[in-house]
């Protein structure tokens, strides 16, 4: 029998509960406010213990088998690492695993020095337009090239209020969401170029991002971004034959070399998306049964933490 603890009670950690009810999990809710955790049980029906995990693991638990953490990103290291030296060898953190560059080095160290899983949970991965993807992809031969934007609607973000550092912090904190899933399918950086400029109030250090690279699949890529323009997140991969085109990135367009129409693959099957966050259900199935393949380590998000700094000119 699985012992699954779910660390959270926000909107986030809603949605894992409605997962593992669909996969007839039973699992134990750990929130921290009493307003958060009682919104959490009117929504989902599910009992919340409420002080936080340093609370409840002050009373000895028994160690579960699988810890899913799905806090606010500025709580994600020291939940991880609360987890790691409790002993706990199988974590789900929800993304990006933590805010600045130490972080990610002592969560690393800590996971291999436990011998413990540590995924970080870009759930994009597990979109049914990415899994089909990635079936064309391997049916042409290979990505050839690519190309992404993460723009960001800075009038609306400016509005959110979160906790410390996040802001100041929002690349790694949103959108490596896209960045992620794009540097999946077609590869991580080889060789990059990165170009910014421009500066938010509350994201001082660039607004306007530009550059170009191989991937380690050699194939070429380039991205942009403008905080303070008109723009969306998408994803375009290219191969021999096909252009895929993610925009929204939840649904594959596909089109065919020598044509024009972009066309929606109607063959298929959106409908686990549908009826959850889209990626989430597959990929908390699989964490669940330690099919990991496909699933971002944490060692693979230290390593590219020095190229998302680099991409948003974050001086660490």
């Amino acid at each position: 029998m699985k012992k699954i603890w779910l660390i959270g009670a926000g909107g986030m950690a809603q949605d894992y509960i409605k997962v593992l009810q669909g996969l007839n999990q039973k699992f134990i809710v750990i929130g921290r406010g009493e307003d958060t955790a009682k919104k959490c049980q009117e929504v989902t029906g599910c009992q919340v213990e409420i002080g936080g995990l340093s609370e409840y693991l002050s009373t000895n638990p028994e160690k579960c088998s699988y810890a899913i953490i799905a806090v606010g990103v500025e709580k994600l290291y020291e939940t991880t690492k609360q987890l790691l030296e409790y002993g706990i060898k199988n974590i789900l953190v929800e993304k990006p695993g933590g805010l600045y560059y130490w972080q990610f080095k002592e969560l690393n160290n800590l996971a291999n020095e436990k011998e413990s899983n540590v995924l970080v949970a870009y759930n994009r991965r597990f979109y049914a337009s990415v899994l089909k993807a990635q079936e064309i992809i391997k049916k042409d031969g290979g990505v050839t090239s690519f190309n992404f934007e993460f723009t960001e609607w800075a009038h609306e973000i400016e509005t959110l209020t979160k906790g410390e550092g996040v802001m100041e912090n929002w690349f790694l904190a949103n959108s490596t969401h896209v960045v992620d899933m794009a540097f999946y399918l077609g590869g991580k950086p080889k060789e990059i170029c990165s170009f910014t400029n421009g500066s938010l109030s509350w994201h001082p250090l660039a607004s306007n991002f530009s550059g170009a690279g191989l991937s380690e699949k050699g194939a070429l890529f380039n991205y942009q971004a403008n905080w303070e323009s008109a723009g969306r997140w998408g994803v375009e991969i290219l191969t021999k034959q096909h252009r895929l085109i993610f925009r929204p990135m939840e649904k594959l367009h596909i089109q065919k070399r020598g044509t024009i129409p972009q066309l929606l693959d109607e063959s298929i099957d959106y409908c686990l998306d549908e009826k959850y966050k889209p990626g989430l259900y597959i990929q908390t199935k699989n964490f669940l049964e330690n099919d990991f393949e496909g699933m971002c380590l944490f060692e693979e998000q230290f390593k590219m933490i020095k190229i998302y700094n680099k991409i948003a000119n974050y001086e660490r």
